[in-house]
């Protein structure tokens, strides 16, 4: 069995895919974000970067004490390795895929959750705070990424040859494509991969619901939610 320490977001929908499609039996712990349960201490020694998701595998391979792995890209590669799927095992086709996730972690990810910010969430604090520079500076970004990912996708079924962790994490932040005013029909290799190809697989679509009645409207209701999301700080921690 394994632990799923979740919140639905595209972080959260990146692992429940993954054990969807390996069909490994898991238990939904939620971790409510906007109630600073990520601060919790049972939490922090699974999670020190108090971030979700993670993982607890009851499991792991070769037997002994459970293993805990935060951070949703080591997540994915771990459950690869665990169970031989969705990663190649030669060497070529193995980082053909990490590539691509990291290209997700380290730029798709990042870039579309400050989209996000300041395009949903900024406007709620202060709605006359000049905030055209950011709204700018990140939704372009995200655009020059959504089209290096069309151009991947011109010719191939799948972003790393055969389907993958890689196509696992990057789907799930190409979801919420209207908060970072992306237009698909503008990227047509990309929308066929996301609607067609991705978005009809019964797994991702099991992932995508996992925890659906915990999500709620994009919108801040307290200072103190403000805070928790957004004002960490290195205190925060300590």
């Amino acid at each position: 069995m394994i632990d799923l320490y979740y919140w639905p977001t595209p972080n959260g929908w990146k692992i429940s895919i993954m054990l969807e499609e390996c069909a490994l039996p898991y238990r939904l712990v939620p971790v409510n974000i906007g109630a600073g349960e990520q601060f919790k201490p049972e939490f922090l020694r699974i999670s020190p970067n108090n971030r979700m998701p993670a993982i607890v595998d009851h499991a792991p391979p070769g037997g002994g004490d459970a293993v805990a792995v935060f951070e949703s890209g080591a997540i994915l590669q771990y459950l690869a390795e665990k169970t031989g799927q969705f990663m190649p095992s030669d060497l070529r086709g193995k980082y053909e895929v990490l590539q691509w996730v990291n290209w997700q972690m380290g730029g798709l990810g990042p870039m579309a959750g400050q989209a996000t910010h300041f395009n949903v969430y900024a406007p709620q604090f202060n709605p006359v705070e000049k905030l055209t520079y950011g709204q700018d500076r990140y939704t372009n970004e995200v655009g020059r990424l959504l089209g290096v990912l069309d151009k991947r996708l011109a010719d191939r079924e799948f972003v790393a040859g055969a389907y993958s962790i890689a196509d696992m994490a990057i789907w799930p932040w190409v979801l919420p494509y209207k908060n970072f005013k992306q237009n698909l029909d503008e990227f047509p290799n990309l929308r066929r991969w996301f609607s067609d190809t991705m978005g009809q697989r019964p797994a991702v679509r099991r992932g995508k619901e996992a925890g659906a009645e915990l999500r709620r409207p994009q919108t801040v209701h307290s200072e103190e939610e403000r805070r928790i999301l957004f004002g960490q700080t290195a205190a925060t921690v300590r």
